[in-house]
């Protein structure tokens, strides 16, 4: 018996002893066989099972002498990674190629079926981000399902995080620390550490971190000690400086330049951000309009006041503020307010471009822009006049919230508009009046507080304000200081102003601490070489918690000043108050000298309980000279008469 003939018997008895298997061939381009068995249990003790009992046979046998596959014709070519099906049963030991492709291909098919059914059905962060609401729903439908790879709940719960406001982060990240799902995910994470892709560990410890997570956890310590972070980090901190580590900074793309600033954070040395800085500066011709358009939100991210880029690119942005979207206008006066940046020009260029486009923007969109210019201390005027005309004709479609901002801006700034502010006043305090059971006591407040400010008294809301039920709420919950400051404040403006409901307030508020007085040193010099020692009083503490920086005695002319003394030897009849203000720059509206609602309201009620009001701008006087602040204050407190008395009596003698 020859050794073909030999050998394909031995084969024969070997493959009749063997239980029939389907088993599928992976053919590699160098003709290396790997058997590929399908199990019907996936399981890691029955795949260990099955690959002891069987894969005794030696399936290289098979190819030695009885089956030869050709690389081409009819046969089964192998191009790339090829897949047959080959049977370790005696029946269908020899096969044609015909059967054998058909066996390949109705295998192939089986397994491709099987492998579907079975595969496991992957988790997508930014779906999962869509349909949940909270971070708790996450870990809902984790502990439901667990599927891999777990870095997307994490990944999802970061994305619905940052749409919250921050109150509301606070609360859901408490909730999910307690949740009792919360545990099983950071222990599935760290089983996946070692196996999961690079990118999704990244994502990982980016949404752990950003989560609140502390870092000394375990689950934070796992992630940075698999090995390709760990890798990474030691090589990036021990490399020294060469071309290809220096090329990091050799950032040719303005988009890419500022995802690198966005990505440094705010607690990140002073050093690097200035370097950032001035590449940024030394790519600013290569600037877009998009680019400009984003550096806000990007200095804003990283905390860093840069007043040069800052500058240029208010420049470019007013230069073509129009089609601007406004989702862009509003992030770049909210970078603006965090970086605390005033651009009287951007401001005005932007507030121009909404007046213009008015009638295509939404209401509410107006209002947004204009609370963010409240917070600036910014009046666009014409902006300020199209909106109270429309409010007025809209109020039905605003809710409570929306009214009661209405009102903080419009007294804030204290902007009035012909006679239609009346008009406004009236149709706001009906829209109010309307839902007076749906509103709080704090909102409720605000609004009597805004209109009271503006001299207009709906009696509805000043009423239920006055409730002892909502006083007693006011003064137990919340900003309890604030809310005092705030009472009195109403009772002030119901007592001195021309108030249909001026009677008397039998309203038990607590006593405010006096406000910290720290008059202008250098205008009490100036008073004391111009009107003399005992002539004057500072801090002066007057009804309804109100201070003056000075107060001076002087007859009703005006033309000389009464020393203070015990018994007057005048009648009150005989003596003009002068109340002298030193006010700073916030107390006007931003790049005016319009007063802002509380001095405006200030001044109104000391004229009302006798004051003759002098306002001096602070900042005006610390720029003179102390001769030149005395003639300063000498013009403003003496009358015209009286100063042309003088001096003609002073040339007359001369």
């Amino acid at each position: 018996m020859n050794n073909r003939t030999g050998s394909f018997l031995w084969n024969l008895r070997q493959l009749s002893t063997l239980v029939p298997t389907g088993r599928t061939m992976r053919l590699y381009p160098l003709a290396f066989c790997r058997p590929n068995i399908a199990y019907s249990n996936w399981n890691r003790r029955n795949l260990l099972n099955t690959f002891d009992n069987k894969m005794q046979s030696s399936i290289i046998y098979l190819f030695q002498d009885a089956l030869i596959f050709k690389s081409g014709g009819d046969g089964c070519q192998t191009k790339g990674i090829s897949t047959v099906t080959v049977f370790t049963d005696s029946k269908h030991f020899l096969a044609s190629d015909n059967e054998l492709k058909k066996s390949f291909h109705q295998e192939a098919s089986d397994e491709d079926v099987l492998t579907k059914r079975r595969k496991p059905t992957l988790i997508n962060s930014r779906k999962l981000s869509q349909e949940c609401n909270s971070l708790s729903d996450v870990l809902d439908i984790f502990s439901k399902a667990p599927t891999f790879t777990s870095s997307n709940y994490f990944s999802a719960m970061w994305t619905i995080a940052k749409r919250m406001s921050e109150d509301q982060k606070r609360f859901e990240k408490q909730l999910m620390f307690n949740h009792p799902a919360f545990s099983q995910l950071c222990e599935q994470v760290m089983r996946e550490a070692k196996i999961m892709y690079f990118d999704n560990l990244l994502f990982s410890l980016h949404a752990i971190v950003k989560l609140g997570i502390p870092q000394n956890t375990l689950l934070v310590q796992t992630l940075l000690r698999v090995k390709c972070l760990s890798v990474l980090s030691t090589i990036l901190n021990t490399m020294e400086p060469c071309k290809n580590v220096d090329q990091v900074w050799k950032i040719k793309h303005v988009f890419t330049l500022q995802t690198v600033m966005r990505s440094i954070g705010k607690d990140d040395p002073i050093g690097l951000k200035r370097k950032l800085e001035m590449k940024a500066l030394k790519e600013l011709d290569q600037f877009s309009v998009l680019n400009c358009q984003h550096m806000f939100a990007v200095l804003a991210a990283m905390n860093h006041h840069s007043v040069i880029l800052l500058n240029e690119c208010s420049k470019r942005v007013t230069s073509n503020i129009h089609g601007c979207p406004f989702k862009i206008l509003i992030n770049i006066l909210q970078s603006c307010r965090d970086l605390q940046y005033t651009n009287i020009d951007l401001f005005k260029g932007i507030a121009d471009y909404v007046a213009t486009t008015f009638d295509i923007w939404k209401l509410k969109k107006v209002l947004f822009l204009l609370i963010l210019f409240e917070n600036f201390g910014f009046r666009p005027v014409g902006l300020m006049d199209l909106f109270i005309k429309k409010a007025a004709d809209e109020s039905g479609f605003l809710n409570v919230k929306s009214l009661v901002c209405i009102l903080n801006v419009y007294s804030s700034l204290n902007h009035f508009y012909k006679c239609q502010t009346h008009k406004f006043l009236g149709v706001m305090a009906s829209a109010l009046t309307g839902s007076l059971h749906h509103i709080s006591s704090e909102n409720l407040l605000n609004a009597v507080c805004s209109v009271c400010w503006m001299n207009h008294f709906p009696l509805a809301l000043i009423n239920q304000l006055l409730q002892k039920d909502v006083i007693d709420d006011l003064l137990t919950s919340g900003d309890v200081e604030r809310n005092a400051h705030r009472l009195h404040v109403v009772a002030a403006c119901l007592k001195l102003d021309d108030a249909p409901c001026h009677k008397d307030l039998d309203l038990a508020l607590p006593r405010l601490l006096p406000a910290p007085s720290c008059p202008q040193p250098k205008v009490a010099a100036a008073l004391s070489d111009l009107l003399g020692e005992g002539c004057f009083s500072q801090s002066v503490r007057l009804p309804h918690n109100y201070f003056i920086d000075f107060e001076i005695r002087m007859d009703n002319n005006r033309s000389q000043a009464l020393p203070f003394s015990d018994v007057d030897v005048v009648t009150a009849t005989d003596i003009q108050r002068v109340a002298v203000l030193c006010v700073p720059k916030s107390a006007y509206c931003l790049d005016s000298t319009h007063p802002k609602g509380y001095l405006a309201m200030k001044m109104q009620h000391l004229k009302i309980m006798g004051f003759y009001v002098i306002v001096v701008n602070n900042w005006e006087v610390e720029k003179l000279q102390m001769k030149d602040a005395v003639v300063f204050l000498k013009t403003k407190i003496y009358s015209p008469k009286a100063l042309s008395a003088a001096d003609t009596h002073l040339q007359s003698t001369c």
